[in-house]
């Protein structure tokens, strides 16, 4: 397995693995499957391409089989801040580390983003193997967002964890 920073190259790869993780785990993305199956290629591939934002790819004999994303604030008051959006792996490949992996890839990115000093990101409250992943790497919970999401009329709470780096 190999695990690299994705870039516009790779923006047709990606987009059918996020299209993949809308539709099997729509209740762990604030976007929809039907919002982004609409999206031009060009939104994906100025993505990956971001000065900002780090999307990491886990391969498997060349498929990619897992992402995460890390995006840095912009806005001067929050640059001390960045925030890991839309980890996932293929159904069929978990269990077997590379969701640690991916994290541990994200942390090593942070060390080199000069005035990062805390890392946010939002797990379904109910999602106990991430939030143990999350929990190993040093995130502590600190707040609970109450029906965050609402999908086909179920409600979903969304805890909010940090690391201080």
């Amino acid at each position: 397995m190999e695990i690299r920073r994705l870039n516009g190259l790779d923006a047709e790869m990606y987009l059918k693995l996020r299209l993949e993780a809308l539709q099997t785990n729509p209740e762990a993305f604030a976007s929809s499957y039907e919002e982004e199956k609409e999206y031009s290629i060009d939104i994906f591939e100025n993505r990956l391409n971001s000065l900002y934002s780090y999307t990491f790819g886990a391969f498997d004999n060349g498929s990619l089989i897992g992402s995460v994303s890390l995006v840095r604030e912009q806005k001067n008051k929050m640059k001390h801040r960045a925030t890991i959006y839309a980890m996932y792996v293929t159904p069929e490949k978990r269990g077997k580390t590379i969701a640690k992996k991916l994290m541990m890839t994200v942390l090593e990115q942070v060390k080199d983003i000069e005035g990062v000093e805390q890392i946010y990101l939002s797990v379904m409250a109910t999602n106990t193997p991430a939030k143990t992943l999350y929990n190993a790497f040093g995130f502590n919970t600190y707040g609970m967002d109450k029906k965050a999401l609402k999908v086909n009329g179920t409600y979903y709470d969304e805890e909010l964890m940090v690391r201080y780096v």
